[in-house]
């Protein structure tokens, strides 16, 4: 991986993770927080593919696993993250060419965030996962994840085009 498209990635997890969790979380909002960190992962993943994808997903991940506030389980996040970022990687070429399927991915992948997260809390018995907080939360994540992801997505093409405009993944 060149070092460009590492400083790049590094540099955008970090912002996402902190405007995440200093702003984001205290935002008034009903419903689930508006994930900035996830759709920042699925951003990298269409500019670079599924490698990057898993790469910056479970970095991410981890992050938010450890920074506080966190209140579960080392290594949620990135499992969750790495597996979202690795399949967001899969539809890179296709959209690229499209305005609309970026957006459609980051509203997937927040309501799989959500679920992904849930079964791992299910299968390890966390008594804090419940399926109607699952089913109440999918809603608002999709619906915050379809807003936010077109400056997200947007920004981060540009800037890995700009930095790279070689070796990004080239529809």
């Amino acid at each position: 991986m060149p070092a460009s498209r590492a400083a790049l990635t590094a540099a955008l997890v970090v912002l996402a993770v902190t405007v995440q969790l200093t702003f984001l979380t205290r935002l008034p909002l009903p419903g689930a927080t508006p994930d900035l960190v996830l759709v920042t992962v699925v951003a990298l993943a269409l500019a670079h593919g599924p490698a990057l994808g898993v790469l910056a997903g479970f970095g991410a991940g981890l992050a938010v696993d450890l920074v506080p506030p966190a209140d579960h389980e080392i290594g949620r996040w990135a499992l969750v993250l790495a597996l979202l970022g690795y399949l967001a990687g899969l539809a890179a070429p296709t959209a690229r060419r499209s305005a609309v399927l970026p957006v459609a991915v980051a509203g997937c992948a927040a309501v799989a965030s959500v679920l992904l997260y849930a079964v791992v809390g299910w299968l390890i018995h966390d008594p804090q996962v419940t399926w109607s907080a699952v089913s109440s939360l999918l809603p608002t994540a999709a619906l915050y994840a379809v807003v936010i992801s077109p400056f997200v997505v947007s920004a981060v093409l540009a800037l890995a085009h700009r930095l790279e405009p070689d070796s990004a993944v080239r529809a």
